[in-house]
């Protein structure tokens, strides 16, 4: 093609890097990209980097280089492999100490990823030895080239399969050998950079110690295992980048020992190691003195890299556990970045204790986790100084988020009880600083849910002191003593005698305008949880709280838990008084709805009162959680309101329909309500069935299929409302497909996908004589079939799902319809060969393996239905269609393992 030369490449990089006109810049980005698309491609990056004429050019043509063997490498004939090896050799031999890294890296991933994929290059690391290793200024690119190399075997860009990746770690390790004795080689080299060939080397070395390519007795004592423990042991000489690299190293070192788990005591390498690493101690200390966070840090990686490799033998044996010692004094660093390090690791072991359920193995790790919680309470605490609340969102809210899931997570091992009571020592203590006071309750915040209600030793002192506070109390120490009553709300309904005074001591918090209300409306809201039936007589003032709430400063989410909270109350009231107090709370949601509607306001301020979902959240939350006790003969009290409000919901979905955000937020609220009032909602339906249909067909929001659904569910076991409930599904077919049956219409639109096929499986499992009858069942089918291969995981998952449900009717041990069996066989004979067939191609070439195990479902299933005979010939076919050997000459799948596959599947 004349218009792919390279001037006109030249020309076009050009203007992309050098120009100033953005709408030339922004074509030649488009023409660039399309160019790298096409088979011409391929040589002209190659040219481009024989010519090096400049730093861009070079860039774009190893970029392009790099995507066409990880995207387009199927281009290739295999003849020409042999010579673009050759050329990406030659071109890696020619970079020298002035080309940028970026170029060197694309190139080496550029090699990398042909190695992998070329089945024909037998030995690429000992090749590539022996090309550049003689050759001084070839040493860079080749340790970049080695340590990718590792990397990308697991890419899921190259896609390798399981034969191959296996093919590569056993040349890997075949290799490994000459690979640690040239790493060992480069270190000890004195014709080059000292400080460069260390970090390159050590970071080599780290990624092929990642994929355990070394044995455990070449890595203990090697050259560059013990560079690295030296460099670390002299924090003051070496360097941050460096310092880096050799604690990367170190902790890649640690996961292989962490391998051979539980063998401290019988490999005297590993001991060796383990006692390496705690000799780093002093080091630590040294790096604290001189005030060097970043290496600080690194130590604190090492030492919980340790914990976490050892966590096995740290159970098992005592002397594992010095470890622990050495995290526990880095989280008692004055910075608590440090200490955020180790989180991950007493997860891992209160996990770890929680499921071993052994009290004397607990009781083991009690002393560790009461310093833990110790330097915890101290990194909590907020500066002297501080004069109002942490503001949400910068890293000391964060960390304290952080410090908060922390400790519900590790309290069951010192015990709930002794943690509030190591707390309120602290209170008790002379001349206790307002922020010790503050993060104190903040520690007993976060366990408190777990405290037997029947303590009456420490709380009923501790609430006592709350409630006394006054105006001059530190802003913070209230905040936080109002989050702690709602955290006590389960003592609170055990002591009902204090209920009168807590709720006082809220009602004046939430009408403060200093911060204090959003705690009080989330402790109001946990009170009303706990305490339901004690907290009907306190109805009229929950209700005033409802009419009143947008004079609170609290935000919309913070009022619609409280809404929550009252709405629990409602549910405990006496069934003649449920419908008023329900209809006027929903009321003063309502009415500012209707006035947004009638006052044909054009600017939506999102989350604000001129926000219709503003309001609509707010009904859903009382409509939702209002759940009185009412048998079926007797009408629910969220009817009438419904009925009433039905116009007023109808005019949103019309006024709104093309704004999605309302539409799902509005379509949630009559979901709960159906859900709610279920078959008495039967008015309803004929008229939301006649909008929704049309609103779909215009915007194609999923939300309406969902409504759709929610209908079928409650509605389709009525013999009358059938035929309606297929009208409807009918009118939804034609936009839905019309809509996937786009360019990248699947892809581009999972909701729908998701939203249909729930659609369809509720059919299936409350009508399903009558849809597998009707004429929809087969374009339903088809359009499945095609939606296989979509991975996204909710809407591959509705797929399968409305395979096995309807395959399960097939079943000869399907009783309940019997009607429906030959009708699913008759389905299943004539598509099953198809369904198989794209089910193992999705398999293979489209779907992520979590989501495999559907697939296994339906294919179950199938084998259910149709016979053996059947199932033989369709999954021979899908398993011929296969490709035998990749685009780089491998064999994807040997015969005997689709035998295999084949006779799992049939067995």
């Amino acid at each position: 093609m004349d218009t792919y030369s390279v001037d006109v490449v030249y020309q076009a990089i050009n203007a992309l890097f050098q120009g100033n006109n953005p709408k030339e810049q922004e074509k030649a980005n488009k023409w660039l990209q399309e160019f790298q698309k096409s088979i011409y491609s391929w040589t002209i990056a190659d040219e481009l980097l024989h010519q090096k004429r400049d730093l861009h050019a070079n860039y774009f043509a190893a970029q392009t280089m790099r995507n066409k063997i990880q995207n387009s490498f199927s281009e290739l004939p295999p003849h020409t492999h042999e010579s673009l090896r050759d050329s990406l050799i030659t071109h890696i031999g020619q970079i020298d100490e002035q080309t940028d890294n970026v170029i060197v890296t694309q190139l080496s991933l550029a090699v990398a990823d042909l190695a992998l994929l070329m089945a024909t290059w037998q030995e690429p690391i000992s090749d590539l030895l022996k090309a550049l290793a003689p050759h001084p200024a070839a040493i860079w690119p080749l340790l970049e080239v080695l340590k990718v190399l590792p990397e990308e075997i697991d890419s899921r860009f190259l896609r390798l399969g399981a034969n191959r990746r296996e093919q590569v770690h056993k040349q890997l390790d075949a290799s490994a050998e000459c690979v640690l004795e040239f790493l060992c080689m480069c270190v000890q080299r004195e014709d080059l950079d000292q400080q460069r060939i260390w970090n390159a080397t050590l970071r080599t070395y780290s990624a092929w110690l990642v994929i355990h390519a070394f044995p455990l007795s070449h890595i203990c004592d090697n050259a560059l295992s013990q560079l690295a423990f030296r460099l670390l042991s002299q924090p003051a000489e070496t360097n941050g980048k460096l310092h880096d690299n050799a604690t990367e190293c170190v902790c890649a070192l640690l996961s292989c020992m962490g391998s051979r788990s539980g063998s401290v005591d019988m490999e005297p390498q590993v001991a060796r190691i383990f006692e390496a690493v705690c000799q780093l101690e002093s080091a630590y200390h040294l790096s604290v003195a001189h005030e060097d966070t970043d290496k600080t840090i690194n130590y604190c990686g090492i030492f919980t890299t340790l914990c976490d490799a050892f966590s096995f033998d740290m159970l098992e044996q005592q002397q594992a556990l010095k470890g622990l010692d050495l995290v526990l004094l880095c989280v008692g660093h004055f910075d608590y970045e440090v200490a955020e390090i180790t989180f991950h690791l007493w997860y891992k072991l209160s996990e770890d204790l929680f499921q071993r359920y052994d009290d004397k193995l607990t009781a083991r790790f009690r002393p560790h986790i009461e310093r833990l919680i110790s330097a915890l309470y101290r990194h909590a605490q907020m500066e002297s100084d501080h004069d109002g609340l942490i503001e949400e969102n910068n890293n000391f809210y964060d960390f304290r988020r952080k410090v908060s899931d922390l400790l519900k997570d590790v309290a069951f091992i010192v015990g709930s009880n002794a943690c509030f009571k190591q707390m309120y020592i602290i209170l008790q203590a002379p001349n206790t600083t307002w922020e010790s006071t503050e993060a104190a309750l903040f520690v007993m915040q976060n366990v408190a849910k777990n405290i037997l209600p029947e303590e009456n030793e420490v709380i009923p002192k501790v609430v006592e002191a709350i409630l006394g506070m006054t105006d001059q109390t530190h802003i913070a120490v209230r905040y936080t003593s109002i989050m702690l009553i709602g955290e006590l709300c389960d003592w609170i309904e055990n002591h009902s005698d204090l209920l009168e005074a807590v709720l006082n001591f809220l009602l004046y918090a939430l009408q403060q305008k200093n911060g204090l209300a959003s705690a009080a409306a989330i402790a109001l809201t946990s009170i009303c949880s706990a305490c339901r039936q004690k907290m009907v007589c306190h109805i009229s003032g929950l209700v005033e709280i409802a009419r009143s709430l947008d004079s609170f400063q609290i935000n919309n989410d913070v009022a619609i838990g409280l809404l929550k909270g009252i709405s629990l109350i409602l549910t405990k009231l006496p069934r003649e008084q449920v419908q008023p107090a329900l209809r006027e709370i929903v009321s003063f949601q309502l009415q500012p709805l209707a006035q947004l509607l009638e006052s044909n306001q054009c600017q939506l301020e999102k989350g604000e009162r001129s926000d219709p979902v503003y309001w609509i959240d707010r009904a859903c939350a009382i409509i939702r959680h209002t759940n009185p006790d009412v048998p079926d003969n007797v009408e629910h009290p969220t009817v009438a309101i419904l009925n009433d409000a039905w116009p007023l919901i109808s005019q949103v979905l019309e006024r709104y329909q093309s704004d999605l955000r309302i539409m799902e937020r509005t379509c949630r609220l009559i979901r709960y309500a159906v859900r709610m009032v279920r078959k008495q909602a039967v008015l309803l339906v004929e008229p939301l069935i006649k909008q929704i249909v049309v609103l779909y067909a215009r915007q194609h929001h999923s939300c309406f299929l969902y409504v759709g659904s929610i209908l079928v569910d409650e509605f389709a076991k009525t013999t009358e409302c059938i035929s309606g409930l297929l009208e409807m599904l009918q009118a939804f077919i034609e936009p839905t497909f019309g809509l996937l049956q786009l360019e990248n219409g699947l892809r581009n639109n999972p909701d729908t996908v998701d939203d249909f096929f729930r659609l369809a499986s509720r059919y299936l499992d409350c009508c399903p004589l009558q849809l597998l009858q009707s004429s929809l069942i087969t374009p339903i089918f088809q359009c499945a079939l095609i939606a296989c291969s979509l991975d996204h995981r909710e809407a591959n998952s509705s797929v399968m799902k409305f395979f096995i449900n309807l395959l399960t009717w097939g079943r000869s041990s399907n009783h309940r319809h019997v009607e429906c069996r030959p009708l699913v066989v008759e389905l299943a004979s004539q598509h099953g060969g198809a369904l198989v067939m794209n089910l193992i191609q999705a398999s293979v070439f489209q779907l992520h393996s979590y989501m495999l195990a559907d697939v296994a479902e339906v294919l179950t299933e199938l084998k259910h239905v149709v016979t053996n005979a059947q199932m033989e010939p369709f999954l021979a076919h899908a398993l011929d269609a296969l490709p035998k050997k990749n685009s780089g000459g491998y064999v994807t799948a040997t015969q005997q393992q689709l035998e295999e596959f084949s006779s799992t599947v049939l067995r």
